[in-house]
């Protein structure tokens, strides 16, 4: 029998030891220090527990590819420490794992809080493409930006010291969970389910939010029942940190009064405690074959996922939505079917198959397009090998490969193709 290791989150506990919790999350990029402004006023009430992402702040780098994996490690970090029941603010990607768990463990969020945070961010394309940037250049092209991402410029300019901070915080983080992060964002979509957050719920957001801003928080406000809004004057991305006694005033107010009761979960008071991994449960057991009656016949599409929207979704995951959208939109009464036939088969028969990992499915793509003089394609499949985790110098191999077994001649066309699309996709957007 073996056990599978669910990680730990790098945390840190302020306050009572027999208060109610409050858990505090932090954006992407970015490490429980965020909240250092929040913590003396906080913890007058509540047991503030702070977290790091994976990789960031000196955390152990296992990347996190999913909110609900994310969501997944905070509640074992938490079953550890005895803590079933607690209030929870989130700041962008945490307000993300804050949305996950009122939806999957409604029974733990007594109080939920949402700063920054939006029911998508953005669009898939550009977690991904910031995702190449990552793994091309390493993270300093994000770090030197995100000042002007975070802050309001008059506040940049006013606190070079934050400033430097911040670039610091991102710049020391580490790259492979940051990417891992980016996906998760890309792929974290509850707009069809805001509806079913049950815990009482503040969306705060900066006035001067460029990111997620007041019409994303909008949007939270409307589908969750019973939210309310609060827009913090002159504060951008990270409002925790440009304007801390705004958003601490905004948080005790919520937390102090809209807090569902504890029902008997068992909670008990937790001590400080140092970090280590958690195992999670073994699984239930597996029935015996024997206890297996047989399986009755079924129709196809009873035992089959469906194929075109399987194919549909991995065709959007590495050709990216506006590629497949334009694909589509072009379809007619000629070509539709034939949009369909390569969705189905293509992308959700053969790109779905187990047996190849992405990223050695866009190797023999590659080669493939080489052979066959298809630069076109090569163009836009160049672009999904860089998403699905080649380096630059990865997809050089590749055509260095091709040019001994397909010809010279076809790799000097490939190589111009491909230049062009790597040095559009990984040059950083200043």
């Amino acid at each position: 029998m073996s056990e599978t290791k669910t990680p730990a989150l790098q945390y840190r506990l302020d306050g009572p030891d027999d208060a109610p919790v409050l858990i505090l999350g932090p954006s992407l990029g970015t490490t429980w220090h965020m909240w250092d402004r929040q913590v003396p006023e906080l913890a007058r009430q509540w047991r503030v527990f702070r977290f790091d992402l994976p990789g960031h702040g000196g955390a152990p780098a296992h990347p996190a590819g999913s909110v609900a994996d994310l969501a997944m490690r905070l509640l074992a970090t938490l079953d550890e420490l005895g803590v079933q029941r607690f209030g929870y603010a989130g700041c962008s990607l945490g307000g993300a794992i804050g949305a996950e768990l009122a939806l999957r463990h409604p029974q733990r969020v007594a109080s939920l809080a949402l700063i920054a945070a939006s029911p998508r961010f953005g669009t898939a394309d550009e977690f991904r493409q910031r995702g190449v940037i990552v793994r091309s250049n390493g993270l300093d092209p994000i770090a030197r930006t995100s000042p002007e991402h975070w802050f309001t410029s008059g506040f940049a300019a006013a606190q070079p010291a934050i400033t430097d901070w911040a670039v610091q915080m991102v710049r020391t983080t580490d790259p492979g969970c940051y990417i891992a992060a980016c996906e998760a964002l890309a792929s974290f979509d509850v707009r069809a389910e805001l509806g079913s957050i049950g815990a009482p719920t503040l969306v705060l957001v900066g006035s001067d939010d460029q990111v997620t801003g007041p019409a994303q928080a909008r949007t939270l406000v409307a589908g969750i029942p019973d939210a309310r809004l609060a827009v913090v004057p002159a504060a951008s991305h990270l409002a925790p940190v440009e304007q801390p006694a705004a958003v601490t005033d905004l948080l005790v107010r919520h937390f102090s009064t809209a807090w569902q009761p504890a029902y008997e979960t068992g909670q008990h008071a937790i001590p400080a405690a140092p970090v280590k991994p958690v195992l999670a449960p073994p699984p239930p057991p597996v029935a015996p074959v024997a206890e297996i009656g047989p399986m009755e016949a079924q129709p196809e599409a009873a035992v089959r996922p469906d194929r075109h929207d399987m194919g549909l979704k991995v065709r959007r995951e590495v050709l990216g939505d506006a590629h497949v959208d334009r694909a589509l939109a072009s379809a007619d009464a000629f070509s539709g079917d034939f949009q369909e036939f390569i969705t189905r088969y293509a992308w959700g028969e053969i790109w779905s198959r187990p047996g190849l990992d992405r990223r050695m499915r866009s190797s023999v793509t590659l080669t493939a397009l080489v052979a066959g003089g298809h630069l076109d394609e090569l163009a836009f499949h160049t672009r999904a090998a860089l998403r699905n985790g080649l380096t630059a110098d990865e997809i050089k191999e590749v055509l260095l490969q091709a040019a001994v077994y397909c010809g010279v001649p076809a790799a000097n066309s490939a190589f111009k193709v491909a230049q062009a699309v790597i040095r559009e996709e990984t040059t950083p957007q200043e």
